[in-house]
């Protein structure tokens, strides 16, 4: 049976916070002590039922190894790690911000998204959320499936990248919709603008996806073949449209490139993940973009190096959502054109 207690999508989103991790050794004094007591003592700001409460969660390891109980004798030596969940968000309030709604009834709402607008309230983000739009647009007529902070929010897509988004009125469009992300059962598309372009220009691209051991925003591919790290993640791409030729290189390297990608999962940050992996990261992206200067061989060489180098988000957007709607059964599609500041991108790199 599907668990719909949870039914939220990564999809290409942010990751969540996962709060703090405090880290300790135990010193030759706390031998023979309760491991509950002793870390009392040494974190005074928490309690001892919370503490007790943690571990019963399986949130205390030592040396890498779950703690199983309160009870244990702390092991002088050995590296405590407690991980300390993010406070609960308060309930959203509901916020009077214009929405382009592309379709709406009873069960669901389809919107075309800003750049700049987080899905949901997180750390960072608390206000001026889809979720506060949609709770004043669609009063009380919102799914909980999603819990008090996320209700309606079925799939996510980042702050910064622009597009269709479905969000359900009824618990029953919520269920139907989770059933259809976990099965892969959409029809989802997105436009990138990239530095450089993909080799081979067309393909798919099939990898694990993993949280970076080097930062914790960011995700990466998994290059172990052996290794089961990870989530499977799965791109198709196209190659639209190529710009111009990268200085520097032979013949055959273009300098930019408008490209397509569907995805068969949704995983966190994955198209973005997957086109850096390519070798052809996503314009104006803030984790996965850095690298060599955009350099082209063109008399609108400099014009072009400075839009892409102004350019001031991902270059990603949400083009296309389709998919059976999961009351009435009809067949939905819906298609959003690139936002003004990507085409006005794309004029300039049809230039060189």
């Amino acid at each position: 049976m599907l668990d719909t207690r949870a039914m939220t999508v990564e999809d290409d989103d942010e990751p969540d916070d996962a709060g703090e991790i405090r880290r300790i050794i135990a010193p030759p004094d706390a031998a023979g002590q309760r491991v509950d007591q002793w870390l009392v003592a040494a974190w005074p700001d928490l309690s001892r039922a919370r503490i007790q409460g943690l571990i019963g969660q399986g949130r205390l390891s030592a040396d890498g190894a779950a703690v199983p109980r309160a009870a244990e004798k702390a092991a002088p030596g050995a590296v405590y790690a407690l991980v300390l969940p993010p406070p609960e968000p308060a309930a959203p309030t509901p916020e009077a911000i214009p929405l382009t709604v592309v379709f709406e009834d009873a069960h669901l709402i389809v919107i075309d998204k800003p750049a700049g607008m987080a899905v949901h309230p997180a750390p960072g983000s608390m206000r001026g959320t889809l979720v506060n739009a949609l709770l004043a647009h669609c009063a009380e007529t919102l799914s909980g499936v999603g819990g008090v902070a996320r209700p309606g929010i079925v799939h996510r897509i980042d702050k910064d990248t622009t597009g269709l988004v479905v969000a359900a009125k009824s618990d029953a469009a919520h269920r139907g919709l989770a059933k259809l992300f976990a099965r892969h059962q959409l029809d989802r598309a997105y436009y990138a603008i990239v530095r450089g372009a993909p080799h081979p220009r067309s393909g798919t691209l099939e990898t694990r996806i993993a949280r970076s051991r080097d930062d914790r925003k960011k995700f990466a591919v998994v290059r172990d073949p052996e290794s089961d790290a990870g989530k499977t993640a799965i791109t198709h791409y196209w190659t639209i449209e190529t710009f111009g030729q990268r200085a520097g290189e032979s013949a055959g390297h273009p300098a930019a490139a408008f490209v397509e990608c569907r995805l068969e999962t949704g995983r966190t940050h994955q198209i973005r993940v997957h086109l850096a992996h390519l070798g052809c990261p996503i314009v104006g992206d803030p984790l996965y973009g850095k690298g060599r200067a955009f350099k082209a061989i063109s008399p609108h060489a400099e014009e072009a190096a400075a839009a892409v180098s102004a350019f001031p988000r991902q270059a990603l957007h949400a083009a296309v959502l389709g998919f059976k709607h999961p009351v009435t059964n009809d067949e939905l599609r819906f298609e959003s054109p690139p936002p003004a500041d990507m085409q006005a991108l794309l004029r300039v790199l049809r230039t060189l």
